[in-house]
């Protein structure tokens, strides 16, 4: 028999084929060449390991499904999402999502802006001049600085005010959160030394009394965002830590996580801390980050004493974890919503979703249920009412009530159907529970109820690939 890799046409000879002549002027000639060269790897390493015979298309086949191939390859990963799964704070969907405001805020700075440079004098400006006003307005801080992520925030902290030297912090606190970021890994890159004190369930005053020393540059609480312990527990209070700091002189650092500017427990969700808090019981550092419960873009910010916020934005790293003017426009136009907490509930999608009302996302979903449940791709769509989660490592103990669209699919598995959805436009992510593919209405906008029933009725009637070859 003959050999059938020596039916696969080379490079050359494919891209003198007119499918691909004409896509190599409309994109690069090295993406073409590269692309045709991964879909022959892949094509000749199918052929190598699948057991029965493969029909490989003539040369003319095989540059038409390459362009193809191509072209699909070529849409961008990063698609906006239609986020059904009933977290609010997804990470991997990207946290909260902006306010317009926030929103026509970056698209006002995507040209020439004022990042460092004073209008009325014509002079060079510092770039967190345009939150820092806001930041002391919302939370009763001294000064204010921003950096790309909480965890930039707390490294920066730690190397500007304890490099070689001790930051106590509670065993019970040593944290780790998404992506391996470990609280002890974090002290030792910032070059400060961690003195733990206490035990995981137990920390008393006393314990940071007497491990201070004079090598000691901190006392530090860190919130324990994405766990909880309970049951035989004690901790100090921030007042407790900020009494004993200001009797020894050592600087108290509160890392409050998520953050929040307002309290959360209107809301059915307690136990966030609030930045204004921690700045009123005396705290002389607090860091949280924008993109969580502020619902803002993604940074890191520090607030606090003016002479430690200065020391901390003088330290070289400063420059490399500074954010740039989009991010500090997004977050100052969502900092200006919470002047008025009647219009940051309305204007911040995060806080309009939380405080929807459990009848409101019912009445939603038994309009819902019929439309995609007379769609072609689903064989049945029950209303039902649920729990979920706020998400981004906050609060995981409590659950937020809501209804749901509870989907089963005609033709395609659960999981099929669950991915011709993610994989579609708009793109759509649910949640598998029990065999159905269940649509959280409490993370979804109201104006985008139609679009979820368009995405449900383009799948009705899809086909499968039949040949693997032509999903390479």
């Amino acid at each position: 028999m003959q050999n059938p890799l020596r039916s696969i046409p080379s490079v050359n000879e494919l891209l003198e084929s007119p499918q691909l002549t004409s896509l190599v002027d409309r994109v690069s000639h090295n993406v073409v060449v590269t692309g045709v060269r991964i879909f022959l790897e892949n094509l000749r390493e199918e052929v190598q390991t699948t057991a029965t015979e493969l029909n490989i298309p003539t040369p003319t086949e095989l540059a038409q499904r390459i362009a193809e191939w191509i072209e699909t390859s070529d849409e961008p990963s990063l698609r906006p999402v239609i986020n059904a799964t009933g977290i609010l704070l997804h990470t991997g969907l990207g946290r909260a999502p902006l306010a317009k405001e926030a929103v026509q805020a970056l698209s006002d700075a995507a040209g020439y802006a004022s990042v460092e440079v004073d209008l009325a004098s014509g002079e060079r400006s510092q770039r967190v001049v345009a939150v820092e006003k806001l930041l002391k307005e919302l939370t009763g801080a001294e000064a204010a600085a921003v950096v790309n992520n909480n965890a930039a925030a707390t490294v920066l902290t730690l190397a500007a005010l304890a490099h070689d030297r001790e930051v106590i912090v509670s065993r019970g606190e040593l944290i780790e959160i998404g992506g391996s970021f470990r609280l002890p890994d974090v002290m030792s890159i910032s070059g400060a030394r961690l003195r733990e004190v206490g035990t995981t369930n137990k920390t008393r005053g006393a314990d940071y009394r007497d491990a201070i020393s004079m090598d000691t540059a901190a006392l530090m609480r860190v919130h324990t965002s994405n766990f909880r312990v309970v049951g035989f527990t004690e901790a100090p209070t921030l007042d407790e830590l900020v009494t004993l700091g200001r009797k020894r002189n050592v600087p108290v650092i509160d890392d409050i996580g998520s953050g929040a500017l307002i309290d959360f427990s209107k809301y059915g969700v307690s136990g966030e801390p609030v930045a204004s808090e921690s700045v009123k019981a005396g705290a002389d550092i607090v860091l949280f980050s924008g993109d969580k419960l502020v619902g803002g873009p993604q940074c890191g910010i520090i607030i606090g004493r003016q002479n430690l916020i200065k020391q901390i934005a003088q330290h070289p790293l400063m420059r490399a974890l500074r954010v740039d003017k989009m991010t500090l426009a997004a977050l100052a136009a969502t900092l200006r919503l919470y002047r008025d907490t009647a219009t940051a509930e309305e204007a911040l999608p995060l806080l309009a979703r939380l405080s929807a009302p459990l009848d409101n996302l019912k009445n939603r979903a038994e309009r819902l249920a019929p439309q995609l449940g007379a769609t072609s791709a689903v064989a049945s769509a029950e209303v039902a009412e649920d729990k979920t989660y706020l998400g981004g490592g906050s609060v995981p103990t409590q659950y937020i009530p809501t209804w749901c669209v509870a989907l089963m699919p005609d033709k395609l598995s659960v999981d099929e159907f669950s991915k011709a959805l993610r994989v579609g436009s708009p793109s759509v992510f649910g949640r598998v529970q029990q065999d159905r593919l269940v649509l959280d209405l409490r993370s979804v906008m109201p104006d985008q109820d139609a679009l979820i029933v368009e995405a449900v009725q383009r799948i009705g009637g899809r086909n499968q690939p039949e040949n693997p070859v032509q999903s390479n």
